[in-house]
């Protein structure tokens, strides 16, 4: 159903929604006009934005339509928002510092804006190297374990990971893989940066 809020766009929308619903429904203008008790050219004017209407009309066309009064409301003026697909392969391979042969790492979302709020990445390990990455940076790190199994290191201490385990932690404390225990290694790392400071 179409989302309109400018001048004269609710017409233009109760027409267009009450025409879907009615099509939709494999009904005429003569069979939803006799049920819903106006004129056919009555309705042939609603539908095609030609006349404002009251909201008792409005009601028994919803009534004669088989909806509530809400349905014929439901999308309208409906912000449209954003929303940003990454399909499964699709993310961008991304170099990290300190990352050796064999660590992949997959950005899944893309900050268009100055200043990032998060990096989801999809981190792929196929084999021990004979160093591991340590990483500090600001804000918090959320990491989901999908495969394998791994010990991750955070300052003093150290977590097994399996499966299904999650795991959160301050980022600017140094912290990366102290073992990986079973190859093939996947896990999802959200990094949330702090918001910036107000101007």
């Amino acid at each position: 159903m179409a989302e309109q809020s400018d001048e004269g766009g609710l017409e233009r929308y109760l027409g267009n929604t009450i025409r879907e619903i009615r099509l939709n429904h494999g009904l005429t203008i003569a069979d939803v006009a006799n049920l819903a008790g106006i004129s056919r050219g009555m309705l042939s004017k609603i539908e095609n934005a030609q006349t404002a209407t009251s909201l008792e009309v409005l009601s028994r066309l919803a009534q004669a339509l088989g909806v509530s009064l809400a349905t014929l409301f439901r999308s309208y003026d409906v912000r449209t928002g954003s929303a940003q697909l990454v399909k499964n392969g699709e993310g961008m391979e991304v170099v990290r510092r300190g990352t050796k042969r064999g660590h992949t790492y997959h950005l899944l979302a893309y900050d268009q804006g100055p200043k990032k709020t998060f990096e989801p990445f999809l981190i792929t390990i196929d084999h021990a190297s004979e160093t591991f990455p340590i990483f500090e940076h600001p804000g918090t790190e959320f990491i989901y374990m999908l495969e394998g199994c791994i010990e991750y290191r955070h300052g003093q201490n150290t977590y097994l990971l399996n499966p299904g385990d999650a795991l959160t932690f301050e980022g600017n404390i140094p912290h990366g893989p102290e073992k990986l225990i079973k190859c093939p290694i996947r896990f999802l790392s959200v990094l949330m940066y702090p918001g910036s400071p107000e101007a």
